[in-house]
């Protein structure tokens, strides 16, 4: 018999994604980022990793769950950002694999009871922790990752409700898990970005639309036994009032991050940040850039009562939303598959550390079998020999002196952003031109500019921090 059970108290609530279609970004390529944050009061280590065929599990057993799985004996390489305490298994979250088809795995969604009541949540199922490595590594494209993730959610079930991120060169897939198992995936308009901030957010599904939309066999089916659609036409479905939520916790802590990212590239529509009707997908009023996105993930309500560094509020409203550049983000990772580029520079994934106002954004070619040290060895222990760590350092102690900081750190910011373009920009030319490329070498050299920058932007902040101290004293011997 099934053991089943409701994870109500152990929902994460964490991340915020956006997608962007290839017609909506810059040069044509799909875009895909997510902040993965950890829960209120934790900070989990990451670090940046390939795993190499070799390396992948053939027998993959579940740390949380329990749940086992034999895998194929043909995975492909594929970089990761796992968590670097391995306590909790592995947690892969974000990464390119050999045929440049990534996934960002997962976005916590929120649910309501009718559904969790007709289809519970399993206990021994698939969650955040399996599912990257349970798909990337057997996928050739993003299709193909929609599906077998799918299978897995209608066989083993999962213990809680997740969205996660497909892309390759030509499309991006939502998937969002229903119930224990079911669920439904959307292909993101070429000409739209997608934000998704920790709630089931598709607005519009088409059963008959099979090149657009994709879902379990049972769905249709399984929303019409429990009376889900509350579409008042019967013919319409809006997955969003069947599936998902409309609390008082969404009004505070996830529709305010899709209104502020929707402000930043939609500044001519007006709608509120507490709205259930904020639309899952818009036409930007301009392409978006890979810094666009970093910026995207950075926000924090600037310019209104809601930020909590600004001067508009009364206090009470500086604190009244969750931002999306939140203190607890472990890695964001901007997943870039370019069109029109040699199989080796077609992926690229961009990695930033800890809380994204106070961090940068890292290009790696992906079709590499290490990552340089900086990125990847992460300990347990605090060090300046880690990205990660640096990055945690600097936002510690510039928070409490945002606007003293700041210059500093925009122009750290702007500068790395720069020195990476310049990187990606140079490759392209000289692979135009025939030449031989070390795609590792090339890693390695933007890790050491970060790494010498990243030191002297902590030397900069450390110094001001202490002159900012409350036990300061202007005179001095």
């Amino acid at each position: 018999m099934e053991v089943v059970f409701m994870r109500f108290d152990q929902e994460h609530d964490s991340c915020t994604t956006i997608l962007v279609g290839k017609k909506a970004s810059y040069d044509g390529s799909t875009l895909v980022a997510r902040t993965e944050d950890s829960c209120n009061g934790e900070f989990t280590p990451k670090k940046f990793i390939v795993v190499r065929p070799e390396d992948q599990p053939r027998h993959y057993k579940a740390v949380i769950s329990g749940f086992e799985t034999d895998l194929p004996d043909n995975p492909v390489r594929y970089t990761a950002m796992p968590n670097a305490i391995n306590n909790e298994g592995i947690w892969g979250a974000a990464g390119i694999n050999a045929y440049n088809v990534a996934v960002s795995a997962t976005e916590t969604i929120s649910t309501n009871p009718r559904v969790l009541g007709a289809d519970p949540l399993v206990e021994t199922g698939i969650g955040e922790e399996d599912i990257f490595t349970l798909v990337l590594p057997y996928i050739k494209t993003a299709r193909e990752g929609v599906e077998r993730l799918g299978h897995f959610l209608e066989t083993a079930g999962t213990y809680e409700s997740n969205g996660i991120a497909i892309s390759d060169v030509n499309e991006i897939w939502w998937l969002e898990s229903i119930g224990g198992h079911h669920w439904m995936a959307r292909r993101v308009p070429d000409d739209a970005y997608v934000v998704n901030p920790n709630q089931l957010g598709s607005d519009f599904f088409d059963f008959e639309d099979k090149e657009n939309f994709m879902c379990d066999p049972d769905l249709k089916d399984f929303m019409i036994r429990h009376h889900l659609n509350l579409n008042f036409d019967g013919e319409s479905f809006n997955p969003r009032y069947a599936f998902g939520s409309q609390r008082d916790k969404d009004r505070l802590y996830n529709t305010p991050r899709a209104w502020d990212i929707q402000r930043m590239f939609n500044p001519e529509v007006e709608q509120s940040p507490t709205s259930f009707e904020i639309p899952w997908a818009r036409v930007p009023y301009r392409k978006i850039t890979v810094e666009d996105v970093k910026e995207s993930m950075s926000t924090h309500y600037q310019f209104t009562p809601y930020d909590p560094y600004g001067n508009l509020g009364d206090g009470k409203s500086n604190r009244r939303f969750r931002t999306v550049g939140i203190n607890r983000t472990s890695q964001t990772a901007i997943l870039q598959i370019r069109p029109n580029r040699p199989h080796d520079t077609t992926g690229i994934q961009w990695v930033s550390y800890g809380s994204m106002p106070f961090t940068t954004a890292v290009p790696f070619f992906t079709q590499v079998d290490t990552t340089p040290a900086y990125f990847a060895n992460t300990t347990a222990k605090v060090s300046t020999d880690s990205f990660y760590w640096s990055s945690r350092l600097i936002a510690g102690l510039a928070d409490a002196h945002y606007l003293e900081h700041q210059a500093d750190i925009e122009s750290y910011q702007k500068n790395t952003l720069c020195r990476g373009e310049a990187m990606i920009a140079q490759v392209d030319a000289r692979l135009e031109k025939g030449e031989v490329v070390d795609f590792e070498a090339e890693n390695q050299q933007i890790s050491d500019y970060i790494e010498e920058k990243t030191a002297a932007l902590l030397d900069k902040v450390l110094l001001r921090a202490s002159n900012l101290m409350v036990n300061r004293y202007s005179v001095s011997d």
